[in-house]
């Protein structure tokens, strides 16, 4: 009995590693749809090198740090390279399986950033970021709370699969990079008049959206690492609820006060429920998940706008739907838990704990991104040129537009790059067989 609840787990574990790395699918579509066509491509390739560059840091040397023998709860420090005995763990799946699953939530926090500094941001800065984030910066803050030993751990913070650890994290690492990279040439006009820069493609937008909701049934009930857990059941519940009452009243409160749904705040205003009950989705009832959702679809549609006014230009919304809600979802925890909670008698020892770590775990995302950001500015410089900017990142940085048949015409492009001589070859060789 014992090695087919093992089988199951494992077979479970898999599952829902796969589940969340296919978000980082649903991360480009949406981030490619909420962005200019001429950038939608270089924000693809920043999302396809936080899977390439964020596996292999956390292979190296996140997991380690996250998860190997605590060093005066704020660090581990064994399993470099997966090497050595892990049986301290604990766990009733193989290491293997369980790196894989917490190897994908490392590369969705670094994500979280990508579509905060889009339209701007020089490619190979960016590589490094991700392979620092992977490898450092998220797998501290995972080791605080989710580690055997960590001090937040240990004081009994409750953050089921990452509202705190992987979207706080990420959301205000996001504010910290916007603000050292500087708002998008034409984003704020002298007057102080924020001009709105809209996206190519909200379909595609939404379709991104959609595959996030989905692969967050992998996110969320993935984390009990058991398939044998009933409790995976009411977890997906409130997942959905809290989705479902973000992108609802995102879109009430926009068609009341504009007179019209708004679609982007309606995506991220499921977004950001999802966010929000990732920390409690196992802790509170299916009705608080509710509440808790459509407080955090309320609070996107205040903090985009909250956040173009202090100047801090996020194309996607990353530091509203990540970083607002991500707070709010952790600290709803200390107020809507069955167990502990202020709503159940609990008093305010949970909630206080809850602020406590949320508050710590953000300020060492904004703090050490902020600082990461500073010193690439300094020593190799982040931002690309004014000119590129205009004219795209996906030409500029990679020499190929996404959309190559409606906005290059590659019969007048031979030699900017390798791809469009290929296609201008190909182009003029139809021309002459068709004027033959």
């Amino acid at each position: 009995m014992s090695s087919l609840a093992t089988g199951i787990d494992t077979v479970w574990v898999l599952l829902c590693a796969a589940l969340v790395f296919l978000m980082e699918g649903g991360f480009a579509a949406l981030e490619a749809g909420f962005v200019r066509s001429k950038n939608s491509l270089n924000i693809i390739m920043k999302v396809l090198m936080d899977c390439t560059v964020g596996l292999l840091g956390y292979f190296a040397i996140g997991f380690a740090i996250m998860y190997g023998l605590d060093k005066a709860g704020v660090i581990g420090w064994s399993g470099f390279f997966l090497k050595g005995s892990m049986e301290y763990l604990g766990l009733k799946i193989p290491v293997y399986a369980f790196w894989l699953f917490q190897a994908a939530f490392a590369i969705a926090m670094a994500t979280i950033v990508s579509g905060a500094v889009a339209e701007r941001m020089k490619f190979m800065p960016y590589l490094v970021f991700s392979l620092i984030a992977t490898a450092v910066i998220y797998p501290i803050a995972g080791h605080w709370v989710w580690a055997s030993g960590g001090w937040l751990n240990s004081l009994g913070m409750l953050d089921f699969a990452g509202s705190a650890v992987v979207h706080s994290l990420g959301g205000w690492a996001s504010l910290a990079a916007v603000l050292v990279l500087g708002p998008r040439t034409g984003k704020f006009g002298k007057d102080g008049v924020v001009h709105v820069l809209p996206g190519h493609n909200l379909p595609l937008a939404a379709l991104g959206a959609f595959i996030l909701w989905f692969g967050w049934f992998g996110f969320n009930p993935g984390s009990t690492l058991s398939g044998l857990d009933m409790n995976i059941a009411r977890i997906a519940v409130n997942t959905n609820l809290s989705a479902a009452a973000g992108g609802t009243i995102a879109a009430l409160y926009t068609a009341v006060k504009w007179g019209k749904a708004d679609p982007s705040m309606a995506i991220n205003g499921a977004l950001g429920g999802l966010v929000a009950i990732t920390a409690g989705c196992a802790f509170v009832e299916p009705v608080s998940a509710i509440i808790i959702g459509g407080i955090a679809g309320m609070l996107v549609v205040f903090a985009v706008p909250l956040f173009d006014r202090l100047r801090a230009d996020d194309p996607v919304g990353a530091i509203a739907v990540h970083g607002v809600c991500g707070t709010f979802g952790t600290i709803a925890v200390g107020i809507f838990a069955e167990k502990g909670g202020l709503l159940y008698g609990g008093g305010l020892g949970l909630l206080g704990i809850q602020v406590l770590g949320v508050v710590a775990i953000s300020l060492w995302g904004f703090a050490a991104t902020y600082a990461l950001f500073s010193a690439l500015k300094a020593v190799v410089g982040i931002r690309v040129s004014v000119d590129e900017e205009i004219e795209g990142l996906d030409m500029s940085e990679h020499g190929i537009t996404s959309y190559c048949d409606l906005e290059v015409n590659p019969l007048t492009a031979l030699g900017a790059s390798p791809a469009l001589s290929v296609i201008a070859a190909a182009q003029q060789q139809l021309a002459d067989e068709q004027q033959a």
